[in-house]
């Protein structure tokens, strides 16, 4: 029963990223298509993020007042579905903006998925359950950007937009199915004071801050302008299709290794550090890349470094705190690596206005340098195993 509730749960999270992804490939070159400016792209890249960091942490604390999850999943994959088929139907650069601003709040009901889940596991092994939650979710990813990249080179630019609201319906009607435990209703609600003192809980605030280094760097590369440089340099939508499959496919691999077996032989502190190294080297590297197969062994690198670290920075995030407050502080986390995931492609966008996209790949891997050292500095050497009391 347990095994093919988790399988369940599996193929939900594989249809729910897959929904949002079918169109990453494309969407910087899309935008551009349409005649958005480089700074454009990099609002619409970081409206996604955006919309995360505003919802994230009422939604965490809505969460666990309530004491659901599923409903929360149920709703995101709606938004999900909602945010494609828009897409879908426009061509106005503005209106893109505000559906994938809508991608944005779908994914903030991520909060849920990674509580619920890691509630089919003991605390202890909050490190393990992200890392197998990671890998399906590169999966689905995975899966979604390199079907997009073909579907928009052979039928047409919005096929990939159709192609992930059909999947996503499909995954909503499964979710239906998710098995959640019944709510304690004489449990406390979260309030302010207390989510207060959780996001000053110094390994909580410490492992979030990290998050949205690795965010910026995720945002930037892998999921914003690698595509827009693969396309100056001479590749096609089926190229970009092959380019991220090769980002996302280590990712997901360095994902499921990350808890399993990274942080047994390296300890937290060093695999995020080693993440953090080799994705500052492959984002310098990136813009003086002028062969597309160099691009791609540069960036599945990128993507493996960077699927060591988030499984490692979420369990921590939410092994720290209490089973019923895990909702709320997994919230915070979210809300607050959501601003990686606008920052960076904002940042980048406004500064390859001026100065071309170099510059931006340039700052953000010096930023990864720079959490590289936080990582040593601030990052425990052994696993967190007592929970807080928040």
């Amino acid at each position: 029963m347990k095994s093919s509730r988790k399988l369940l749960f599996y193929i939900v999270t594989m249809m729910y990223w897959f929904s949002m992804y079918t169109y990453v490939p494309i969407l910087s070159p899309y935008v551009e298509h349409l005649g958005g400016s480089v700074f454009m792209i990099g609002l619409v890249v970081a409206s996604y993020g955006f919309t995360q960091m505003l919802v994230r942490i009422p939604l965490g604390i809505w969460s666990d007042r309530i004491g659901r999850r599923k409903l929360f999943i149920i709703a995101g994959i709606a938004c999900a579905v909602l945010s494609s088929v828009g897409l879908a139907l426009t061509t106005n650069v503005w209106v893109i903006f505000g559906f994938r601003s809508l991608a944005g709040v779908a994914a903030a009901s991520w909060v849920a998925f990674t509580v619920l889940f890691a509630s089919y596991f003991e605390p202890d092994e909050a490190p393990k359950a992200m890392g197998i939650i990671s890998f399906y979710t590169s999966l689905g990813q995975m899966t979604a950007t390199t079907v997009g990249g073909f579907l928009a080179e052979y039928i047409s630019w919005s096929a990939p937009f159709y192609l992930g609201a059909f999947v996503g319906l499909l995954g909503l009607i499964l979710a239906l199915q998710l098995v959640e435990k019944p709510a304690d209703v004489k449990k406390k609600p979260v309030e302010v004071k207390e989510l207060i003192k959780m996001g000053g809980e110094k390994l909580l605030l410490s492992v979030s801050l990290l998050a949205i280094v690795v965010q910026c760097i995720t945002f930037t590369t892998m999921f914003g302008f690698t595509p827009l440089h693969a396309t100056s340099i001479g590749a096609s939508n089926a190229d970009l299709s092959v380019l991220t499959l090769l980002s996302t496919l280590p990712n997901a691999i360095a994902g499921y290794l990350s808890g399993s077996v990274f942080v047994k032989r390296f300890g937290e502190r060093y695999t995020v550090l080693i993440g953090f190294v080799v994705a500052a080297i492959c984002t310098v590297l990136l813009p003086f890349t002028t062969s597309l197969t160099v691009l791609i062994i540069t960036q599945a690198f990128n993507g493996f470094a960077q699927g060591l670290m988030m499984p490692v920075l979420m369990g921590l995030a939410i092994q720290s705190v209490n089973e019923e407050r895990r909702a709320s502080a997994m919230g915070f986390f979210q809300a607050l690596y959501s601003l990686g995931m606008f920052g960076g492609p904002f940042i980048a966008g406004w500064i390859g206005e001026y100065v071309g996209l170099s510059g931006g790949f340039m700052v953000i891997g010096a930023l990864s340098f720079v959490g590289a050292l936080l990582a040593y500095l601030w990052m425990p050497k052994r696993k967190v195993k007592n929970a807080l009391d928040t």
